[in-house]
Order: C-alpha cells, then structure tokens, then sequence
C-alpha cells in the first residue's frame, strides 16, 4: 500500500472502526455471538472498502508520477491519459501540455543547434580555404626567397671568385707589364745611348 492510498483509506477504516464500537458500546447487552461475526465480517468489508478506494484515488497519481519522473529524465513524448473525470484527470491534461511544450521546445533547440552548427561549419571551412591558401602563397614566397636566397649566395660566390681572378689577373698584368717594360726600357736606354755616341761622335 502506496503513502497516498494509506492516507485515504487509513481514515475509512478508522472511521468504520469507531462506528462499530460505538454500536457495540451502546447496546453491549443485546449483542449476540452472531452479532459479532457480522461485526467482523463488516470490518473486513470495510477494510477492503478502505483499500480498494485508496487504490483508487491512488493509481492515477503513482502513474501521474511515474510520468513525471520519465519526463525529468528527458523522455519528453511521455504522455498520461486518465479517465477519471476529476481534478486529476485535469491534471494528467496540464501535465501533457507541458511535456508537449517541452518537447516543442527541445525540437526548436534541435533545429536551432542543427542550424548554428551548420553555418558555423560554412564559415569555418570558407576560413579554412582561405588560410590554406595563404599557407600556400606564403610557402610559395618562402620557396621563391629561398631560392633568390641562394642565386644570391652563388652570386656573391662567383664575384668573390671574379675579384679573385681580377686580382690575379692584375698581378699578372702588372707582372707582365713591368718586364715588357723593362725589356722596352733597357731597348730604349740602349737606343738613347747610341744615339748619343752618334750624336757624340
């Protein structure tokens, strides 16, 4: 037995209880061992009475309950239908608006996270594109630098080379120069010193 069908037939009982002992105390002399049995028989009747009534005021609330669980548990198409044609019957109809509203509402969330996440999607992919292809344009300078990089290199290598070979060349130039001079030189103080002897002479 259930909190709430206790709660209705505990005083249904009681009630019947205190009925039959009133009788009893009343008219205690006139009582016979039958009465008696009809006493009890009338106490069981309603005790039973008590119980099948707090069962049924009772049921609908355990399953109105047992609804509500499943609904704070996120099963939101949990729906109750009572026939009871009492107020809770009109709650059982306030409870499946709400888990209705609920499920509206969580359907309208769906979409609007399905939506968000969608143009999110589009926006971070056309992002994406874009710093892909400034990786690339800047992969492409860097490989463009690198490569002027090193024709810079080589081309300091071949001028240092050149100065080298400039330089050599001078040395031999200079070199070569000085003995065509001095061979010049000897000839032409050879020839000044004969023109003197004839001019001497």
């Amino acid at each position: 037995m259930t909190k709430f069908s206790y709660k209705i037939a505990f005083p249904i009982i009681l009630s019947a209880v205190f009925a039959i002992t009133i009788f009893i105390a009343v008219d205690y002399e006139r009582i016979t061992p039958i009465s008696y049995i009809v006493f009890l028989l009338v106490a069981i009747v309603v005790f039973f009475f008590g119980y099948a009534t707090g069962e049924r005021f009772a049921s609908p609330v355990r399953d109105l309950l047992e609804r509500a669980n499943k609904l704070t548990e996120g099963d939101l198409s949990n729906r109750i239908y009572l026939d009871t044609k009492d107020e809770i019957e009109e709650l059982a109809k306030i409870f499946n608006k709400l888990a209705e509203e609920l499920q509206e509402s969580s359907v309208r969330e769906k979409n609007t996270e399905q939506s968000v996440d969608m143009k999110v999607r589009a926006k971070t992919q056309s992002l994406e594109e874009t710093i892909n292809a400034l990786e690339q344009k800047v992969n492409n300078r860097s490989i463009e630098l690198e490569r002027l990089a090193k024709g810079s290199e080589t081309l300091k290598q071949q001028i240092k080379e050149k100065e080298i070979e400039i330089a050599n060349l001078k040395k031999n130039t200079s070199g070569d120069l000085k003995m065509k001079t001095e061979r010049k030189l000897p000839k032409i103080t050879d020839s000044n010193n004969i023109n003197q002897e004839d001019s001497e002479g």
